[in-house]
């Protein structure tokens, strides 16, 4: 059974920082690409950043210089390190395996 499921989200203030989780048991994980994407309220889904097999990475143009996506494959885990939060930046955050596998999402809240 493949399960990805994501954790770290809560609310931070204007300027914070947060480390959010992804989680993911049966796949052979290191030969996945990892996705971060997010749902802000009333809108639709933002693709935020992702991290290759070979670990090049991408991200969205509002995230670069802020946020870094990491992977540590011997522990199946991918992360999303997220500086200089903006209340833009309040959404659901999901993780992906390949595109195709997708956890339930983590809230972050950013709010003073």
């Amino acid at each position: 059974v493949q399960l990805v499921e994501e954790s770290g989200g809560g609310l931070v203030q204007p300027g914070g920082s947060l480390r959010l989780s992804c989680a993911a048991s049966g796949f052979t994980f290191s030969v996945y690409a990892v996705t971060w994407a997010r749902q802000a309220p009333g809108k639709g889904l933002e693709w935020v950043s992702s991290i290759y097999d070979d670990g090049s990475t991408n991200y969205g143009d509002s995230m670069k210089g802020r946020f870094t996506i990491s992977r540590d494959n011997a522990k199946n885990m991918v992360y999303l390190e997220m500086n200089s939060l903006k209340p833009e930046d309040t959404a659901v955050y999901f993780c992906a395996m390949g595109l195709s596998y997708w956890g339930q999402g983590t809230q972050v809240t950013v709010s003073s």
